[in-house]
Order: C-alpha cells, then sequence, then structure tokens
C-alpha cells in the first residue's frame, strides 16, 4: 500500500512538473493525447482533414463497435460527421457519404476488421441547438 502511495505520488509530481515545464500550450497537448489515441486504435483512426473538406464539417467523430451474439460478430464504424454545408450536402447525401466511407476506409488501417460503416451527417440549428437532423447510411465494408 506504501509502494503504491509512492508511486502515485512521484507519478503525480512528474506530471505536474512536465506540465509546468512546457509552455502549455493546450492545442498541443490535444494533438499528442489524439496521437496517442490513434496509435492505440491504429493508423487512421482519426478522420482525415480531406473528408473535412467534403463537406466543409466542423466537427468529426468516430465510434467503433463489437457486439456478439450467439457466435455471430457484428462489427460497426460510426463515423459522425457535424454541421456540414447545405450545398456541399446537396440533393444526393447518400453519395457524399459513400465518398466519406471510402475515405475513411482507405486511410484506417484497422478497417478490414468491420464489417460495415455507418455515416451520420448531423445538423444543429443554430439558434435552438435542441433543434437536430440527422441523415444515416449504412454501407458493408467488402464493397469499398
Amino acid at each position: 500500500m506504501i509502494k503504491r502511495n509512492l508511486l502515485l505520488f512521484f507519478s503525480t509530481s512528474f506530471a505536474v512538473l512536465m506540465l509546468n515545464s512546457c509552455s502549455c500550450n493546450p492545442e498541443n497537448i490535444a494533438k499528442f493525447a489524439l496521437k496517442g489515441m490513434e496509435s492505440m486504435m491504429g493508423e487512421g483512426f482519426l478522420p482525415s482533414e480531406e473528408i473535412r473538406a467534403l463537406g466543409d464539417f466542423q466537427g468529426m467523430s468516430v465510434a467503433l463497435n463489437s457486439s456478439t451474439v450467439d457466435d455471430h460478430t457484428e462489427s460497426t464504424i460510426f463515423l459522425k460527421l457535424e454541421n456540414g454545408d447545405p450545398v456541399k450536402l446537396g440533393n444526393q447525401p447518400e453519395i457524399l457519404a459513400r465518398k466519406c466511407a471510402e475515405i475513411y476506409l482507405r486511410d484506417f488501417e484497422n478497417s478490414e476488421n468491420y464489417r460495415q460503416i455507418t455515416v451520420q451527417f448531423i445538423q444543429t440549428d443554430p439558434s435552438n441547438p435542441e433543434n437536430i437532423a440527422m441523415q444515416e447510411y449504412t454501407f458493408d465494408t467488402k464493397d469499398f
């Protein structure tokens, strides 16, 4: 118990010293944390700026889901793209969704471990954030 507390004390002290000795640029700290997450999940886990540019999306996130029922595994990538330019989403958003899925699967090194990819376009009303519209498109990864 004492060794654990001592280790915790030294670890915390080291972290505080490291943060105090740096310029504490929050953007750099966030980039470092995201790179660490990407190294655990696989290269290309975070959506690329190429995807952001396709729809001029303000927010992007990814969730990975895998579940097993009766020896059958379902695995899905959820690519959530928020507040894109309505003009770029256009009259055929399924084409944009497919292009985003294609780019994401190309860049994510562990994409072969997933059977489906679901692309979600989410738009929020700037004057009423509780007003949300969502369009969702699901594709089999083997089709890419």
